[in-house]
């Protein structure tokens, strides 16, 4: 059986979103929208099963077949009349849940991959003798045939996702290496393309030179079409002696279908900005157009306060090895009330482990109602803002010129199609609109309600008379945590530009590095933004200093009263607050792979990274220690010295943060490179021995929760909400139910495309069996 690392174990939560108090608050025109943008969300989500690996889009297809023609009961008498015992059935159930929750066969958070908790050979019997296979024999056995081997293989490169040697993509062809996606960031910044939409595929011809193809997400391919200000650039370049080709039409079936249900959902369109947003995203798709997703964007920022919300695209980054293709996301979200408050640009942030309503990441589809007595604390910190940004250890050049005040409104999720559901969203994640235009945050309460819950039993590496503590002021630290991460960190810092005109954003003269004493020596270029320039740290840095600033702020006395805090009940906020840190730092190990020294995960990357800054601080400010837990295996404990948080803490995190914002400020990204890289650095020396303390970590870790989502369904003219249990065969159900009217061909659809392309990852002889 495979190493616990790589399965998802039987006993595995699985929790279902309550949003039935949400969709009941929405008119019948409401849930019209809402219902077409889920749709939008869920068919744009399937473009994730080819963004992961190359088998994912069998192993869906395979798996839809299967429990479209028995639900997993049925199933299940098949299976145990075939010698599985009901271990292995609920193993194969639970990996068919993580494969749906994840869009593919890797974790959404870690990108390890899971593989069955069985022998092949008896879910060989399964497969081959179901109900599915007794219907259609060629095409499952095909299926099987073509993503069996790969579904069970944990040969070393397919542990992980990564780029060349170090693991498995399919934003890239299998040849590509860093160098290649280094020279393809430097050609789209060239000709001012965004990467977002993206995929890279290298053939090499007979003379060894490569030859690159930068494909666009579009429904247009290569047909003729209206000019539009994408048709200049679908043509072959030469970009540093290597040809490139820009080309478009990836997953043109998918987004036709995500079209069409934008389009549907337009009619329902409550205002102007609503109805010009979606002509915008229906032009960005249809065209491949990440500008046409930016006007969209523009026209979301301004629709404050909607009843229903949306956002869908390309959005977040975390997955591409280089860090700057964006995983398509879709969401929409309804409230009952809105608060406006800040919140920028924040990402995936399920590693949290909150009891409350309140966190950051990608989008999807969702409805929602808002939580009046948070927004309203919010909206006491929006009014805090700017006076609380002057605190921040920066020179005031180095702040933005105007600090936008975006919309904040806390929410209930109907739908998040991606490959997990975050507590919260920041969006959009474009640099030049989060400086200039703003941006809004949305805050997933019933998300926070399922996923985050603490057991005490379950809480690790913690001393047993923090535990108790920490349970009750977890939920209230996390909520000015987020609150500070998202406002007052992701929204605060400037970046350097010097424009396409040659005109700078600062005063080159009067402007002093207060790392170096002299004038600013570098910035970013047009067409240059903090993704491309940054690439592989880029998400988990700035996570860092969003989370720094949390902590930083959250010793201010103005910010706790804000949240209700005096007195004892405030340090204890502090206290556990920043425990929690130091505390995720540890368990991020879980996330680090020795075998090619790196970080899967930006949030935990980013949480180690504060722990080191706190560690070096020294004085017993933070100690780690090795134990032996009470079952004589081994176990550690993590302690903070609440009475040096103030006197050691504040001044280290203050020296690490001005330095973290005057290297992105500047675009320095060898220095911050320099920085990021030499904290988040994993080795055995003492006194802690992270590698050793990383065993430990692994051996005491807890699977993350799987999250059942419901569906909608048009009945005439009235929308249904459908509900499913709290298990991994109600998320299977939930799965099977989604795509009523054309299940078969989304399947069909799948394995054409990963058909198409299996040669950028196979050698001509190994061209998947069963297909062209």
């Amino acid at each position: 059986m495979a190493d616990t690392q790589y399965i998802l174990p039987n006993d595995i939560g699985v929790s279902s979103l309550d949003c039935r108090e949400a969709f009941r608050l929405l008119s019948p025109t409401e849930r019209l929208y809402a219902h077409h943008l889920s749709r939008a969300a869920w068919y744009g989500g399937l473009a994730v099963l080819l963004q992961t690996s190359p088998e994912a889009p069998y192993i869906y297809a395979l798996l839809s077949r299967l429990f479209r023609a028995q639900d997993p009961d049925q199933l299940r008498q098949h299976a145990l009349a075939e010698g599985l015992t009901e271990e292995e059935y609920q193993a194969f159930l639970v990996y068919a849940a993580g494969v749906y929750s994840n869009m593919g066969n890797y974790k959404s958070f870690g990108d390890t991959k899971f593989v069955p908790n069985l022998p092949k050979e008896k879910l060989e019997q399964v497969i081959l003798g179901s109900e599915a296979a007794q219907q259609h024999p060629e095409e499952v056995r095909g299926l099987w045939q073509t993503c069996g081997e790969l579904m069970f293989s944990l040969e070393p490169r397919l542990r992980h996702l990564g780029l060349g040697k170090e693991g498995i993509t399919t934003y890239f062809s299998g040849n590509c290496t860093m160098e290649d996606a280094k020279l393809a960031q430097d050609f789209l910044d060239s000709q001012n393309l965004s990467a977002y939409n993206t995929r890279l595929f290298k053939e090499v011809d007979g003379e060894g030179k490569p030859h690159y193809e930068v494909r666009l997400a579009s429904v247009l391919g290569s047909e003729p079409s209206l000019d539009s200000e994408m048709t200049s650039k679908l043509k072959s370049y030469e970009f540093r002696g290597s040809p490139f080709q820009v080309t478009r039409g990836d997953y043109a079936p998918i987004l036709q279908k995500v079209v069409e249900q934008l389009e549907k959902a337009k009619v329902y369109a409550a205002n102007s900005h609503q109805g010009q947003m979606l002509a915008q995203y229906i032009e960005s798709f249809t065209q491949g157009s990440i500008e046409a997703h930016k006007r969209g964007s523009r026209f979301w920022i301004q629709d404050k306060g909607p009843i229903v919300e949306s956002y869908i695209g390309f959005i977040e980054s975390y997955r591409d090895p280089f860090g700057s293709r964006g995983e398509f996301e879709g969401n929409f979200l309804g409230e009952e009330e809105v608060s406006h408050s800040p919140f920028p640009h924040i990402q995936v942030h399920p590693s949290w482990n909150p009891a409350k309503p309140q966190l950051p990441p990608s989008p999807a589809g969702f409805v929602a109602v808002v939580n009046k007595a948070m927004s309203a604390k919010f909206e006491r910190l929006v009014a805090s803002a700017e006076q609380l940004l002057k605190e921040l250890p920066w020179p005031p050049a180095f702040e933005k010129d105007k600090f936008l005040t975006p919309d904040f409104t806390s929410l209930d999720v109907l739908t998040f199609a991606g490959s997990g559901i975050p507590a919260g969203i920041n969006i959009p994640n474009y640099d030049d609109l989060r400086q200039t235009e703003g941006f809004k945050n949305v805050s997933l309460g019933n998300v926070l309600a399922v996923a985050y819950a603490t057991q005490r039993e379950k809480l690790t590496f913690l001393e047993e008379d923090d535990k108790d503590l920490y349970i009750l002021w977890k939920g209230p630290s996390f909520d000015v945590q987020v609150g500070l991460h998202e406002l007052l960190g992701h929204g605060s810092g400037k970046l350097f530009v010097q424009d396409e005109k040659g005109a700078f954003n600062f005063d080159q003269e009067t402007v002093i590095n207060p790392e170096t004493g002299e004038q600013i020596q570098s910035w970013y270029r047009s067409g240059e933004t903090w993704d491309s320039k940054f690439s592989t740290i880029a998400s988990s840095y700035e996570e860092c200093r969003a989370e720094s600033v949390g902590l930083y702020l959250c010793l201010h006395p103005e910010v706790l009263e804000i949240f209700g805090f005096e007195g004892a009940d405030a340090e204890d906020v502090i206290y556990v607050n920043w425990l929690n840190m130091v505390r995720a730092g540890l368990l991020a190990l879980e996330f680090y792979t020795p075998e090619a020294s790196n970080w899967r995960q930006a949030h935990m990357q980013a949480r180690f990274v504060i722990l080191r800054v706190l560690l070096e601080a020294g004085e017993g400010l933070v100690t780690i220690t090795p134990t032996t837990g009470s079952d004589g295996r081994p176990d550690a404990r993590v302690r903070l010295d609440r009475s040096k948080i103030r006197s050691v803490g504040k001044p280290a995190l203050e020296r690490f943060l001005r330095r973290l914002q005057v290297l992105k400020s500047t675009g320095d990204v060898a220095g911050g490179r320099a920085l990021y890289e030499g904290y988040a650095a994993v080795t055995d020396a003492p006194p802690e021995c992270f590698l050793t303390l990383r065993d430990t970590v692994l051996l005491r870790k807890e699977s993350r929760k799987l999250i059942v989502q419901p569906n909608t369904r048009l009945e005439d003219s009235d929308v249904q909400l459908l509900e499913y249990e709290a298990s991994a065969a109600g998320l299977i159900r939930s799965f099977s139910e989604r795509f009523p009217e054309d299940g078969p061909e989304l399947e069909e659809i799948l394995t054409q495309l990963a058909t198409a392309d299996a040669r950028f990852w196979k050698g001509p002889s190994e061209a998947p069996s069963g297909q062209a």
